[in-house]
């Protein structure tokens, strides 16, 4: 029997006191909102709020596991991939939209360490993709 996506992977993993949060793209509502490669047909400003949703998705996604988001003790790493033209460089700028999200929510226990990554594609055509690694109380 073939399995169906839902299947394969989960949104979040706890293993010990860190959690693991699958790759959340930029939607509102559950459509993916901002479609395409930066510096091209999406500008800096649309994919830092683009990263500001996949963001929000992730704490989403955490608070449903989590029942809350009292149990996370840090964000302990962010990984940011930017669907981008070739020549653009700007990935730790759009990136910026999500560390200001997890910032703004959790103060001092969202600052965390991340990387940004100009990436060919996403899937479904998204133009970020946010992970993150959270360590628990």
């Amino acid at each position: 029997m073939q399995q169906t996506p839902s299947q394969l992977i989960t949104p979040v993993t706890v293993f010990g006191d860190l959690a693991f949060v699958s790759g959340q793209l930029p939607r509102e509502d559950g459509v993916l909102k901002y479609r395409g490669k930066v510096g091209g047909e999406i500008s800096v400003e649309e994919a830092q709020h683009a990263a500001a949703l996949s963001a929000k998705a992730c704490l989403d996604a955490l608070s449903l596991a989590l029942s809350g988001l009292d149990r996370i003790a840090q964000i302990v790493k962010i990984t940011g991939f930017v669907a981008s033209e070739a020549e653009f460089t700007g990935q730790g700028a759009v990136i910026d939209g999500a560390s200001r999200v997890l910032i703004d929510t959790l103060g001092e226990r969202g600052k965390h360490a991340r990387s940004a990554i100009g990436v060919q594609q996403l899937p479904h055509g998204a133009a970020v993709e946010i992970e993150m690694i959270v360590g628990l109380k």
